[in-house]
């Protein structure tokens, strides 16, 4: 294991900056993060040791290896569930995990009030909340991206609203490490799902209860009366924005709420980031192509004017 710069997708708006790569770069003039790096071997090795330890037993390996490790979560069951066991690991404060939350505008009411049961159960714990980049209110998201963006243009939502967001985060607050509450038995894309990841760009993602079943989760939050969102009483399993999540019905996936009729698996900050990559790139090359169009066309219209 070695320790080198990271360099992380800065804060861009993808309408208005050109887009760049979240690949590391020795070259980059910005101010890289720290990264631990693990070589194939090792994280294959630490995946076969790792497999077999409890989640609690996970999560300190994780606090005594890991630097700059926080806990991103959207409040689910299982992200409860490793908030939870880490305030009963009673460790000192500088080891404490803070929280990551993406508020996307666009959460259920539930989701925010349960966000002040959280802080009131664990008031120890900090909670960084990181917004869409610019805007403060779901109607001045709208104004500045559309109406129904998530339908008008679902990748550039998922950016907008969560994978520029997170990114952010993760540079403002030098992240290293970050814990998640994905599960294999959630299906979709998890379904081979490993303890400990490290994505392209270098950052570690470590799934302390991939093991883990939904009836495994809830039985936690049930003998350990950990604070849960209230929608799940209503049929929903998995709970994300309002205007991609329903209830499921009896024998459906956890997940299956989740972009109902859609192909769509995971929101876009568990995919690739040389996705979002190739995605900017695309849209500032609709942009100028637009905007020389337009001037093509304004030259037309006023060219008999002034001649």
């Amino acid at each position: 294991m070695s320790v080198k710069p990271r360099v992380d997708t800065a804060n861009m708006d993808p309408r208005d900056h050109e887009p760049e790569s979240g690949y590391a770069s020795a070259t980059s003039s910005e101010s890289s993060l720290p990264e631990i790096v693990f070589t194939k071997p090792h994280l294959q090795h630490l995946n076969r040791q790792l497999q077999f330890l409890e989640p609690q037993d996970i999560l300190r390996w994780c606090i005594t290896t890991l630097p700059n490790l926080y806990q991103t979560t959207a409040f689910g069951l299982t992200g409860l569930v490793i908030t939870d066991m880490l305030s009963k690991l009673q460790v000192p404060r500088p080891q404490l995990v803070d929280l990551i939350f993406l508020d996307t505008l666009h959460h259920f009411p539930e989701t925010l009030r349960l966000v002040d049961r959280v802080r009131e159960r664990y008031p120890h714990i900090n909670i960084h909340i990181f917004k869409p980049a610019g805007v403060e209110t779901a109607e001045e998201f709208a104004k500045k991206y559309g109406e129904r963006l998530w339908e008008t243009n679902e990748e550039l939502y998922d950016w907008t609203a969560k994978v520029e967001p997170a990114q952010r985060a993760y540079r403002e607050l030098n992240v290293s490490a970050v814990l998640t509450g994905r599960r294999r038995s959630q299906g979709g894309q998890r379904g081979d799902l490993d303890v400990l990841e490290v994505d392209e760009a270098g950052l570690i993602k470590v799934n302390p209860l991939a093991n883990w079943t939904f009836d495994q989760v809830r039985q936690y939050i049930r003998e350990n009366n950990v604070p849960y969102n209230e929608l799940l009483d209503r049929g929903y399993k998995s709970v994300g924005d309002w205007h991609s999540t329903q209830p499921v019905a009896e024998g459906e996936d956890e997940r299956a709420g989740r972009w109902k009729g859609k192909e769509k698996t995971e929101c876009g900050i568990h995919n690739p980031r040389s996705r979002y990559f190739q995605f900017l790139m695309e849209q500032e090359q609709k942009r100028r192509e637009e905007a020389l169009a337009q001037a093509l066309q304004n030259k037309l219209t006023t060219g008999p004017a002034d001649a």
